[in-house]
């Protein structure tokens, strides 16, 4: 008995086994194959692709510009080559891209395939939507059945790749979030066309993208061929000046090198230009990178030459959608009017408008009337507006990281009078800087950076790494910032600063931004060794509507200076300076604005414009607004759209102030010093009170 049943038992196991690959083996049920001419009628021809297998995609009758594109994606696919494409919003570039990338795959013009996104979750849709056509597109599944039929029987599961079988052999598909590989067939299965093996890979700009590779069944081993760089800017990085230079190396030295050495890699970055100057704008420019090809279309190439009839269009749009939401007597007007509105109108693609439209001219006056001009001259124009804030004149980051003084990092000049410092406190990191003066002003930035130390040039505080928790194993929020605080401070008020002559100088006095954590900032500065220098502070923006310092009233115990105020919490348990930072930060500027050379000139320490551009971006980060109220004039100042990182100009802005409580004044101010007590001897003090003595001793009468 036992030995029949081991026998049954194996035979069982046997049967069940070859169900269990019966079910997993996708042979038995291969279709016929589909239409052999329609597929290869589209082998080279891109254009006849897009329409044959995704017409719902592209229903709409091609414009110029389409087809101009496509024809640059043809060759770029076919023949090697970089090609930037910037089209309106909604023209359909990023969709061409995809079914380029598929296009590539299926014929096996490219058989690696590198999606490269802002973030690798940006890229992981765009694999998302190949991989919804390949399961899902009909005309594809029956053309390219050795590819789209072992995937419709995976349904979506990812498990049943290991197992998935073809005539015994396994197809080694992977159906993954961060990677598509096409399925193993033999050759009779593959209708004249094999692509076993071919792969297509997600990577955000800024993550990991040397050394990819891919090994085929042969044991090849294959590298990107094909990378589409889908909107690889974030409109944070895109206002970063050194963000963009970040993300253009990358993108000329790691992604252009992903092929390996020796091969030429194919690339297409379909884009949006959010700023003039970003990394889009860049790559477009073919005077300054020719070998991307770049093509910027248009929504719109010529306007409407009459105005006076869109004016009275758009009133009555406007009127009709605030009424009911209806536009039908708008509408009514331009039927009527429309061949003296359209004159002189190029518009790029004359088949796009919606159903309660007329022309493609009403729908971009529409849009533009909706987004205003800003936002439509940036996406569906490709040329964003310069920015500016009531016409006046801003610095930029490239003229303040020109400020360079030739002195080396850390040296004092030998005409400093004052040595002052400021810590700008954040959950994350601690900025800082230290900042020598001259007693009218002239000043001198000494050193700079954070605790801990970033160890780069390019990095923003939202993703900071080493952070103050980092470096202290275990402590709380304000126990990582305390113990940051007391480690700076060591650093930079426990040294003495070499001036040019070879004297030394130590910080007279350093401030502490106590808006952020106040009670830790508050108490940190009375118990540290170096109380004596440190002082909390409070940064006020002033608006023109608010009451200046100068009217404030005097309370006793309370020291005024220029546009600052030295006083205590409401509790009289901390001394801390509150000071006018609208009227500081237009000071900071002023003294940057400064030529090079001339008295009251604001510069950085080195010979190199690269090293401070991160530094000179926080310092330009924020605009001032001119703003009248109340029979007063004040420049109040906001960080600039699409900037984050403003921190090394609220520590240049505090060493000002520190600077300014130490004796230093701008000549012509109106902020002049004091004139200098006399110095008395003990003697002379002890002859006034016995004066004094005896003018108050009382007369007796005898």
């Amino acid at each position: 008995m036992p030995s029949d049943y081991r026998a049954k038992l194996n035979a069982d196991n046997a049967a069940n086994l070859r169900r269990s690959r019966n079910a997993r083996d996708v042979a038995a049920d291969y279709p016929a194959p589909g239409d052999l001419e329609r597929r290869a009628a589209c082998e080279r021809d891109f254009r006849r692709f897009c329409e044959i297998y995704f017409p719902a995609a592209f229903s709409l009758p091609w414009s110029d510009d389409h087809l101009r594109v496509i024809s640059r994606i043809q060759s770029a696919v076919l023949g090697g080559g970089l090609f930037a494409l910037a089209m309106p919003r909604g023209s359909g570039k990023t969709t061409l891209c995809e079914r380029a990338a598929l296009w590539a795959l299926l014929y096996g013009h490219r058989r690696f395939v590198c999606l490269i996104g802002a973030t690798e979750a940006a890229a992981e849709v765009t694999l998302e939507h190949l991989k919804t056509e390949l399961a899902f597109n009909d005309a594809l599944a029956a053309d390219f059945r050795q590819v789209c039929y072992p995937i419709r029987r995976l349904e979506n599961n990812a498990r049943k790749c290991v197992g998935q079988l073809f005539d015994g052999q396994q197809t080694r598909i992977t159906w993954a979030a961060k990677r598509l590989t096409f399925p193993t067939m033999p050759d009779h299965a593959c209708d004249g066309r094999s692509v076993s093996g071919s792969t297509v890979t997600v990577a955000g700009l800024t993550g990991a993208l040397r050394g990819q590779s891919h090994g085929l069944a042969s044991g090849e081993i294959i590298r990107p061929e094909l990378v589409i760089l889908d909107d690889p800017q974030t409109r944070e990085s895109a206002n970063s000046p050194s963000q963009c230079a970040e993300r253009v190396a990358i993108v000329t030295g790691d992604v252009l090198g992903m092929a390996g050495p020796g091969r030429k890699i194919a690339a297409m970055m379909p884009c949006t230009v959010i700023r003039e100057g970003d990394l889009a704008d860049q790559l477009l420019d073919r005077e300054r990178n020719p070998q991307w090809q770049g093509e910027r279309t248009k929504a719109v190439y010529a306007w409407p030459k009459r105005e006076k009839p869109w004016d009275t269009y758009r009133k009555l749009r406007a009127d009709g959608l605030r009424r009911n939401g209806d536009t039908t007597e708008a509408t009514d007007y331009y039927r009527q009017n429309r061949e003296a509105m359209d004159a002189g109108a190029v518009v790029a693609w004359p088949a796009r408008y919606n159903e309660d439209e007329l022309s493609a001219v009403q729908h971009v006056m529409n849009l533009r009337a909706d987004l205003g001009d800003e936002a439509f001259s940036a996406e569906y124009q490709n040329e964003p507006l310069r920015a500016e804030v009531d016409a006046l004149p801003t610095l930029t980051a490239a003229a303040v990281a020109g400020k360079l003084n030739g002195i080396k990092r850390g040296i004092v000049p030998r005409q400093a009078e004052h040595l002052t410092a400021f810590v700008d406190v954040h959950d994350a990191l601690l900025f800082w800087s230290v900042v020598a003066w001259s007693g009218d002003f002239t000043g001198w930035i000494v050193d700079y950076g954070t605790y801990p130390d970033q160890r780069r040039r390019t990095f923003t505080l939202r993703k900071a790494a080493p952070t103050l928790a980092s470096v202290s194993a275990g402590a709380g929020r304000e126990g990582a910032i305390l113990a940051g605080l007391t480690a700076l401070a060591d650093g930079l008020l426990g040294r003495e600063w070499t001036r040019e002559d070879g004297a030394t100088m130590r910080v007279g006095r350093c401030l502490i931004d106590a808006g952020y954590v106040p009670d830790t900032v508050y108490d940190f500065c009375r118990r540290s060794e170096h109380a004596a220098v440190l002082l909390a502070s409070r940064g006020v923006g002033i608006g023109a509507a608010g009451r200046p310092m100068s009217e404030y009233q005097r309370k006793p115990g309370e020291r005024f200076g220029w546009n600052w105020l030295l006083t205590r919490t409401v509790n009289r348990a901390a001394q801390y300076v509150r000071f006018d930072s609208n009227h500081w930060k237009s000071f900071v500027h002023a003294r940057l604005a400064v030529a090079l050379g001339d008295a009251e000139a604001l510069t950085l320490y080195g010979r190199d414009a690269e090293h401070h551009r991160l530094f000179a971006e926080h310092v330009t980060a924020e605009a001032p607004t001119r703003v009248s109220a109340n029979g007063r004039t004040v420049d109040e100042w906001r960080l600039r759209p699409g900037c984050a990182d403003n921190h090394w100009l609220d520590c240049v802005v505090g060493c000002a102030v520190a600077a300014s409580m130490l004796g230093a004044v701008l000549p012509g101010s109106g902020a002049e010093p004091k004139p200098p007590r006399k110095r008395v001897s003990l003697a002379e003090l002890q002859r006034q009170a016995r004066e004094r003595q005896g003018r108050l001793r009382p007369s007796y009468v005898w």
